[in-house]
């Protein structure tokens, strides 16, 4: 709940609004997960509390340790039984969760694993920011946050915006620490766009055309490349931020030197950073990752046409948390 939403709802049960500040206090700085504990609460307030919300909604069920030590994946249970994962990045002084915001996912993106079964529903806000504050119970220290676990986030953008506001405003993570991806859901770039929100936007592009992307990324029927791109470029104008294109290079799918070029073309001029993603084997998924020197080739087509690129190489996937790998295995 916003501060705004907790006031309100003191004054109905007859309780002082001042007294939502101090309730915040308990959950985002301090870290309760136990009404009693907020001992400078009155007992039948906390009572009221306890009767009305849940301090947790999640319950660990797993977690699993990659074999650099850098990447934990962390399976949860829900309220409803349903299950999700996030995970834990660790890079020198960089502590990035990605979180996920939606059970399944409804865009069924060919390479990920994710949509394999569809979309069961989306999470509530307290579920999304959960997921950090659990882990900062655990003694994780977190820097950023990326929306890049399971789900489409812009199909679930009302719960995404606020959980970007509470993770701004009260856990204190700053705009431009918090990333929002989409395969491209228009409506919701403009409605981020017009929240003004201040985070980073990441495009999954994964093809230099409408034809190839179809093909990748089912969403692309129902939205045009170029309109998508017009609404990122308009995203990036109001918000004064560069915006990311992430291209999952995939072998003879989309690696080609022709893609590479058609890819430079596409993006010629405009304000944007390429993260290249060599592609993360799933089970299940005839796709294959593409060979080192596939991968400098169309870096090298990039650079020579001025389009800023890097390369993510990938971390976790021994335990199936990177990129695209994130899926119910507990459940199957």
């Amino acid at each position: 709940m916003s501060e705004g939403e907790l006031r309100a709802w003191l004054l109905e049960v007859g309780e002082s609004s001042w007294r939502a500040k101090q309730i915040l206090e308990w959950v985002f700085d301090k870290g309760v997960n136990q009404w009693d504990e907020m001992t400078n609460l009155s007992l039948p307030l906390r009572e009221k509390l306890s009767q009305s919300f849940a301090l947790r909604a999640l319950t660990l069920v797993k977690t699993s340790d990659s074999g650099d030590g850098q990447t934990f994946k962390y399976l949860w249970r829900m309220g409803d039984q349903k299950l999700v994962e996030s995970v834990l990045i660790c890079s020198e002084e960089r502590r990035t969760v990605c979180v996920s915001s939606q059970v399944g996912c409804a865009a069924r993106c060919a390479f990920c694993a994710s949509g394999k079964k569809g979309l069961f529903r989306n999470l509530e806000a307290g579920e999304i920011v959960e997921q950090v504050l659990q882990l900062r119970s655990l003694g994780e220290r977190v820097s950023h946050i990326v929306f890049m676990g399971m789900g489409e986030p812009l199909d679930n953008v009302d719960n995404v915006i606020q959980a970007v506001r509470i993770l701004n405003e009260k856990v204190g993570l700053g705009k431009r620490r918090i990333t929002v991806s989409t395969v491209g859901v228009v409506e919701g770039i403009e409605r981020l766009t017009a929240e003004g929100l201040g985070v980073n936007l990441v495009l999954s592009l994964h093809a230099p055309n409408q034809h190839l992307r179809k093909k990748i990324i089912p969403y692309a029927r129902q939205y045009p490349l170029e309109e998508v791109l017009d609404a990122m470029e308009r995203f990036s104008q109001s918000s004064g931020r560069d915006v990311t294109y992430e291209y999952i290079l995939i072998s003879g799918i989309n690696d080609g030197v022709a893609e590479a070029q058609e890819l430079a073309t596409l993006l010629k001029g405009r304000q944007c950073t390429v993260n290249l993603i060599p592609y993360n084997p799933v089970a299940g998924i005839n796709f294959r990752r593409p060979s080192g020197t596939s991968v400098a080739h169309f870096r090298e087509i990039l650079d020579q046409q001025g389009i800023i690129n890097t390369c993510r190489y990938t971390k976790g996937d021994d335990i199936a948390a990177a990129c695209g790998q994130l899926a119910l295995q507990e459940s199957e």
